[in-house]
């Protein structure tokens, strides 16, 4: 039978993938290139996402890789790169709700590609921050850093990056970099819209509770507030306003000080949704009726938003899309560009959700 060698030969071919895999032994680099007939350079560079490859070329390895069930070795390629293939997340945030829902967003981005998130609390508190940052960043070495609120508004901190030539994205309640290096949102927009609306229900005695001295956020969503009165001509009352750290201790603290006066606000606006909590817990306890007797609005739309009695109306933040986002300018080359849209906007626009927590005064 004299097709019988030819039939045989093919019939090797199509079989080698899976006579190593029986056998053990992994398929490498060089076996990739083989099969595609380049070089073992042009293999890693279609690996690492060059821009510099064909797209016939690239279809081949990548058709390569497939037929010999080839994986990438991360610690060959972080050689080859001088970089691990670790981001790195920095954050000294009193609110542990944002770190994790912006981390789920960073995941959200990264789950396909060889990347790792590293996550690591700094303290914006000690004289040693800089130097404990680049320590970290010099022995991890990370591809890149993104760095959240408040520890993102330090412009040190942003240029010791640089320094290291550590890429970097700053997550701010407002713009504090150029595109390539900020994610941010329209904290002071929103909040004057979110108190807008109680001023069109009919409230004038309204009532703040302010967020962490030195924040960013905090200076954003009050001037919002305070934009929200003037453009009713109203102004605030320095008995309602109480200060704030975002931790749900402050809430209770702010609701004992605003629900004890002679003339205690009809509506109340706390700059994050723990405080918020905290505000109507106290209102509970005085026989405070929410909304009927108090309305209150929050800031965040967190689980805690949804968890509590009535429902709370809040900002829902969009702080885990800001996380997709910042990972997204961060390693663009390391993710799909497929699925990245050119025109993503770096300005996330925050939304009033309302609830059951709002409704107009008494009268």
């Amino acid at each position: 039978m004299p097709d019988q060698p030819g039939m045989h030969r093919k019939s090797e071919t199509s079989m080698a993938p899976r006579t190593r895999e029986k056998s053990g032994k992994q398929p490498t680099i060089n076996d990739v290139a083989a099969l595609a007939g380049v070089s073992k350079k042009t293999v890693s560079r279609v690996i690492n996402r060059s821009e510099f490859i064909t797209d016939k070329t690239r279809q081949a390895v990548e058709q390569a890789i497939k037929m010999l069930g080839f994986v990438p070795n991360p610690q060959a390629r972080a050689l080859a790169f001088r970089r691990n293939f670790l981001i790195a997340l920095l954050h000294d945030n009193p609110n542990a709700q944002t770190v994790l829902n912006f981390q789920q967003g960073v995941l959200d981005a990264i789950k396909d590609s060889d990347l790792a998130l590293l996550v690591r609390p700094v303290d914006r508190g000690s004289d040693r921050m800089l130097d404990d940052v680049r320590v970290f960043l010099e022995k991890q070495r990370p591809i890149g850093a993104m760095l959240l609120p408040p520890i993102s508004e330090n412009d040190e901190l942003a240029a010791l990056c640089e320094d290291l030539g550590v890429r970097y994205v700053r997550v701010g309640s407002a713009q504090l970099d150029d595109a390539k290096h900020c994610v941010s949102s329209n904290d002071r927009e929103v909040v004057a819209e979110a108190v807008g609306k109680l001023v069109e229900l009919g409230h004038r005695r309204i009532g703040f509770v302010r967020g962490p001295v030195g924040f960013r956020s905090a200076a954003e969503r009050e001037s919002g507030f305070h934009e929200a009165l003037s453009n009713a001509g109203l102004t605030l009352p320095a008995e309602y306003s109480a200060p704030g750290n975002y931790r749900y201790t402050a809430g209770i603290e702010a609701g004992e000080a605003l629900l004890s006066l002679a003339a205690p606000p009809t509506a109340i606006f706390c700059s994050n949704d723990e405080m918020a909590a905290g505000v109507m817990s106290v209102a509970h306890g005085k026989g405070i009726a929410v909304p009927t007797d108090l309305s209150i609005i929050g800031f965040d739309d967190s689980p805690t938003a949804t968890h509590i009695w009535p429902a709370l109306s809040t900002v829902r933040w969009p702080i885990r899309e800001m996380g997709v986002r910042a990972a997204r300018i961060l390693v663009p080359d390391f993710l799909d560009i497929i699925s990245r849209p050119a025109d993503e906007p770096n300005v996330m626009a925050s939304t009033f959700v309302e609830r059951q927590s709002v409704a107009g005064p008494k009268r």
